[in-house]
């Protein structure tokens, strides 16, 4: 299997698993459960699981110190992606909020631009359009929308955040970090972030019941650690432009697990949304080929012309 292969399974993975996030959180929400402290639980058991991951594969955790201030910043990035949304969430609703998050593979693209003078392909861009319509095609329920303009910046610094918590990660040298090992200094420093947050806020809640502590352990499992480490490796293998527009399949998974396991009501704007998606990642999947093949088509069009 080639690199590029693997790296398209691994930004799959990543979008799939982390649209597992509503299966679990929504559970916890309903008994009282606040943001900052869910957040924390779920990070706080992500660092236990993959510290004892590197102990059973026996596998070094010393790092060099000038990675510590990269490690800092990425769980910065990573903090305030996720703490902005939430915000997002209780303001404006979770529909239109998912929305605006969704426009990081914008944001990407324009920060490599800008930063790096990488420049995306037309192909690139009509996958963008494309997966951020079908994203608000499956979250923007009803006519009305009425949006706070503090909200509406507060989002795209989440979907900022994230941008460039995937743009830090492909371009700086500690994207050659073993991918567990860097997952797990990244929870280390986001837990730290979180305890602090709740320290200076309403404080800790304990887990109500042991339902509660097995949605911590699966949320800390399946959309945290896997995602986040099949993440680190499609960024590696496929660069964070592509990763992030693969990531339009994260509403996709939310939307099947609550019409299949919650009983929401799936309708034909949906599955308008989730066809426009899955075109979007075919386009960028196929961006090469369709290049290389519009290249040759044109090479032999243009003598008839010439």
């Amino acid at each position: 299997m080639n690199d590029k292969l693997k790296g398209f399974l691994y930004g799959i993975a990543t979008s799939v698993t982390f649209g597992l996030i509503p299966l679990f959180t929504l559970p916890l929400m309903q008994k009282g459960m606040t943001s900052d402290s869910i957040l924390f639980y779920r990070f706080l058991a992500a660092t236990l699981a993959l510290g004892a991951m590197l102990v059973i594969k026996r596998e070094s955790f010393r790092i060099a110190w000038r990675d510590v201030p990269m490690l800092v910043l990425l769980s910065f990035f990573y903090t305030a992606s996720a703490t902005f949304l939430l915000y997002g969430y209780e303001v404006m609703g979770a529909g239109i909020a998912t929305t605006l998050h969704f426009t990081y593979p914008v944001f990407v693209t324009l920060l490599m631009g800008v930063l790096f003078r990488e420049r995306a392909s037309w192909v690139t861009w009509i996958a963008i359009v494309l997966a951020v319509g079908g994203v608000a095609k499956l979250s923007l329920q009803g006519g009305e929308m009425r949006l706070d303009a503090m909200g509406v910046m507060v989002v795209l610094l989440s979907a900022v955040g994230y941008a460039s918590y995937i743009i830090a990660v492909n371009k700086s040298r500690i994207r050659d970090m073993h991918s567990r090992k860097l997952a797990f200094y990244v929870f280390v420093f986001t837990t730290l972030l979180f305890a602090l947050k709740n320290g200076v806020g309403e404080g800790l809640q304990p887990l109500p019941d042991a339902v509660s502590v097995l949605n911590i352990v699966l949320l800390a499992v399946a959309p945290t650690v896997i995602s986040n480490i099949t993440l680190l490796l499609a960024v590696r293998y496929i660069g964070g432009t592509t990763t992030s527009i693969l990531g339009a399949l994260e509403p996709v998974t939310a939307v099947c697990i609550g019409a299949f396991l919650f009983g929401e009501v799936f309708s034909w704007n949906e599955a308008f949304g989730i066809a426009l998606i899955l075109v979007a990642v075919v386009l960028i999947i196929l961006s090469q080929r369709i290049r290389d093949q519009l290249t040759v088509v044109m090479k032999r069009i243009r003598p008839r012309h010439a």
